[in-house]
């Protein structure tokens, strides 16, 4: 049995015996969240995405903190709000709307998600779920299940670069942009984030 089959029976199995089941899937940029996720989602009855990138800060603020150059990087996010919503979620009292982050328009648009008392399952993605530093640490008391996605760091480098690439930059600049951010972001993730219940490889 692959890895991917246990997984899809172990979220089944525990959802049958919980009001609220959220699985958390963490990895470094470029591992193939998204893409995960959705393959999850689609194969899953009752189920509601919410990623971390909703909680990206607004451009403005980068500026003001010169945090502009390391957009994607912890102190980058709301981590504080996301730990809230996780535990509102968990709580599962209420009607809870998520903000998501629009990449074409590079910002994050509040409400967009809307997660009401009878989704059974939270599916929530993002690099620093399982980031074994303050706020993000707290996240273990809320995640039922937890998933990373391990890509080796060759496969991260292209895909990273191509990212860029295909917002228009030219080689040299997305070779930059990959190398001064992304990856440095790619190694924090996968040196300091803790034991997962599931780990997949080479997504």
């Amino acid at each position: 049995m692959s890895e991917l089959t246990r997984l899809f029976a172990r979220i089944n199995e525990l959802a049958k015996n919980s009001n609220r089941l959220i699985v958390a899937i963490a990895g470094p940029p470029g591992s193939g969240k998204s893409t995960f996720v959705e393959k999850l989602k689609n194969k899953l009855d009752d189920t509601v995405v919410v990623p971390m990138d909703g909680f990206h800060l607004d451009n403005v603020i980068l500026e003001e903190r010169n945090l502009m150059p390391r957009k994607g990087s912890p102190q980058s996010f709301d981590a504080k709000g996301y730990v809230n919503l996780i535990a509102r979620l968990k709580e599962n009292q209420e009607t809870v709307f998520a903000p998501v982050f629009d990449r074409d328009k590079d910002l994050s648009r509040a409400g967009a998600i809307e997660i009401s008392e009878t989704t059974k399952i939270v599916l929530t993605e993002g690099n620093y779920l399982l980031l074994n530093q303050d706020p993000w640490n707290q996240l273990d008391d809320f995640f039922d299940l937890t998933v990373f996605l391990d890509v080796l760091s060759e496969i991260l480098r292209e895909r990273l670069i191509k990212r860029w690439l295909d917002q228009g930059l030219s080689l040299e600049d997305a070779v930059i942009r990959a190398e001064s951010n992304d990856l440095i972001n790619a190694s924090l993730v996968s040196d300091r984030s803790k034991d997962s219940d599931f780990r997949i490889n080479n997504f």
